[in-house]
């Protein structure tokens, strides 16, 4: 920390109660109340100094009273104090912690080069610019030490130089930082110590520095100013051209430590464990409407681009906006860029307790049908397809020379489909934890489900899951909520464990569980091979026991209203079914034929290269070869011999015709 003292003359100030004098031989001829502290000084060494002493007289003298009033000092009486004592040439000592108090009330007492050469202002201007804004921590010493000062550290520029240079510092390169900083986490300081890098050597040195300074190394510093000036540093650094996840990561570090109480895991959310919107209403009455302040600034300084900040943190935002009742523009902000990034997130940071009074649900889930629809909004803008296409053109371009657009589509097409994948997973993990929940509405239930797109799940076993433990936790559904709960799942996508599960379960609509059965049945019979069989063979399964249930258990032979509906219910259900194992065996007669058409072209083909290798006769071959060489082509004088052909010549064709036949 730099020092500057100025004055060389011992301390004669003394101070009784609310009253300073100076220990002189000479008698004090003017009085100053500084807000209620009466100070008794000498005129004579003040108007050499102060450029308004003789205003301030006068307008005692108009005004009837013998002392000078001052009123909102800046600085206080500690900083006209200090101004007084530079003017009897006593000792002061200035510090980052006082600098700026003391241009203000230099400034205010018009201490400038027109009233003394060298006088106050101008040595105080040499030790900020020199010494203050050249240092770290100095600077933002200075910056919250003169916040309080407003608004002449405004006016004066005092505020504003510093904002300047902790933006600047910031920005330099690592391998150049060679002032002290704050920096809790560890690092490769411990490292370079035992390297036994020498610090006589500048390359050592330079190298040790590359060593010794993370990337991050500014953020516990400045996360000490107050949220007004962390917000104008903050926007200094954007506009410097810093890093996105190093701005992200500040604020991160100054929300941690500005709101530890709001975004502390005390809020825990497990299969057995949920607690009350009322627990956590009551948990965070006592929030003080400055931490709402300072969250919403905190959220709107965070950079909008995609990926600069994690999508455990956003969730972890958008829990604690909801729990300081943050603005609405604000908590949708939050769900747009968690949308965005949503198969980044986990389950347990999308459990969002809700503390409205407008629900009596458990999680908020209303803002998870937001947040998946700001995640499917994205893949239909053609501005995010435009600029994601540019990221991949971009990453391409480092490694290839000529960009193919098809391999870039194909690129984006698979992070497409990869992405909604998980999505649906986690969609699925999400409802089948508030299905526990006794008041959630079967809407909002089915809502979220449809807004995952159908080929993102190309296994139902988790959508199953989640339907049953709605039919589970919710018993008085009526059959036709029962039913169309049941309509979003595809029984053709469960696995086999859940089919077996399914057809053993008791809360599923008849319908479902006979679905289930027969599509297992085709499966099974696909997979083994049974489609040999003409179509017409395939049995309906027959059904009369389940049909007979609610009369067997009456008991008695008295119809009752009862009965009778759930007679008509199950025969609706009976002759829906009978129109779908109709469909279905005409989709495996389809098959059928299919393969029967297959078979029929495949024998042709062999028939048809049989016949051909029939026809082939090899000596025919022959002969047009040997007659293109001299021979005789006639099959009658296979044995006569041209005069020009040698003995040797004959024997060897006889001898391969012999063969050949």
């Amino acid at each position: 920390m730099k020092f500057m003292k100025l004055g060389s003359k011992a301390d004669i100030f003394a101070v009784r109660g609310n009253s300073t004098s100076v220990a002189s031989e000479l008698p004090s001829d003017i009085t100053f109340d500084v807000d209620g502290h009466k100070f008794h000084l000498h005129k004579f060494p003040l108007l050499a100094k102060w450029g308004c002493l003789n205003k301030l007289i006068v307008a005692a003298h108009e005004a009837g009273s013998e002392e000078v009033f001052i009123h909102g000092f800046p600085g206080g009486v500690g900083c006209f104090e200090l101004c007084a004592k530079y003017c009897y040439g006593i000792t002061i000592t200035l510090s980052p912690h006082n600098v700026g108090e003391v241009r203000c009330g230099a400034e205010y007492l018009q201490m400038t080069e027109t009233t003394e050469k060298s006088n106050l202002i101008f040595k105080l201007e040499v030790f900020l610019n020199s010494s203050i804004l050249r240092g770290w921590k100095d600077a933002i010493i200075c910056l919250r030490s003169s916040n309080i000062h407003m608004p002449w550290a405004e006016d004066l520029k005092i505020i504003g130089r510093c904002i300047e240079s902790i933006a600047s510092k910031t920005c330099v390169d690592p391998a150049d930082v060679d002032w002290s900083f704050t920096y809790p986490r560890p690092h490769a300081s411990s490292i370079s110590n035992q390297s036994g890098i020498e610090r006589s050597s500048p390359a050592a040195w330079s190298s040790r520095r590359m060593l010794l300074v993370p990337r991050d190394w500014w953020l516990e510093d400045i996360s000490e100013l107050d949220i007004d000036l962390y917000k104008r540093v903050i926007q200094a650094i954007k506009a410097k051209g810093a890093p996105l996840e190093l701005v992200s990561e500040s604020i991160r570090t100054y929300t941690l430590k500005s709101l530890p109480e709001v975004l502390q895991e005390s809020i825990s959310i497990r299969e057995n464990a949920l607690i009350t919107s009322e627990e956590s209403s009551c948990k965070f009455t006592e929030i003080k409407a400055k931490d709402k302040h300072v969250f919403e600034t905190l959220v709107s300084l965070l950079p909008a681009e995609k990926g600069t900040s994690s999508c455990s943190f956003l969730l972890r935002l958008l829990k604690a906006a909801t729990f300081l009742d943050a603005s609405s523009s604000t908590k949708m902000e939050l769900a747009r860029r968690v949308g965005l990034q949503l198969e980044e997130a986990s389950l347990h940071d999308l459990m969002i307790p809700s503390v409205s009074y407008s629900s009596d649900t458990v999680c908020d889930v209303d803002l998870m049908i937001r947040i998946m629809e700001h995640y499917m909004a994205q893949f239909q803008n053609p501005q995010v397809d435009e600029s994601t296409q540019m990221e991949l053109q971009k990453s391409t371009l480092l490694s290839e020379i000529d960009i193919d657009s098809n391999a870039i589509d194909h690129r984006m097409t698979a992070a497409t489909h990869s992405s909604q994948l998980k999505v649906a997973k986690l969609v699925d993990r999400y409802l089948a934890e508030i299905a526990r929940d006794a008041n959630m509405p079967l809407p909002k239930f089915i809502q979220l489900a449809e807004s995952v797109p159908e080929f993102a799940r190309p296994v139902h076993d988790g959508l199953y899951r989640a339907i049953d433990m709605y039919l589970k936790e919710h018993p008085l559904l009526t059959k036709t909520e029962r039913k169309k709960i049941c309509r979003l799942m595809d029984c053709k996508k469960l696995s086999m464990d859940a089919c077996m599960h399914a057809a053993q379960n008791d809360r599923l609509p008849l319908r479902v569980v006979v679905q289930v059965l027969f599509f297992e049945q085709v499966r099974t019979a696909v997979n083994g091979g049974l489609l040999s069989d003409p179509p017409g063979n395939i049995q309906q399964p027959d059904y009369g026991e389940e049909i007979s249930l609610p009369e067997a258990n009456n008991g008695n032979h008295n119809e009752t209203s009862t009965g009778d509906e759930n007679w008509e219910t199950v025969h609706q259900d009976f002759t829906a079914l009978k129109g779908d194992l109709a469909s279905i065996k005409m989709r495996i007669a389809e098959a059928e034929r299919e393969r029967s058409t297959m078979q029929q072209d495949a024998t042709s083909k062999h028939m048809k290269a049989k016949g051909v290798l029939s026809a082939f006769k090899p000596e025919k071959l022959f002969n047009k070869l040997f007659a293109t060489r001299g021979f005789s082509s006639s099959e009658s004088s296979r044995d006569s011999i041209s005069p020009e052909v040698p003995t040797e010549k004959m024997t060897i064709k006889q001898q391969l015709r012999h063969s050949i036949a």
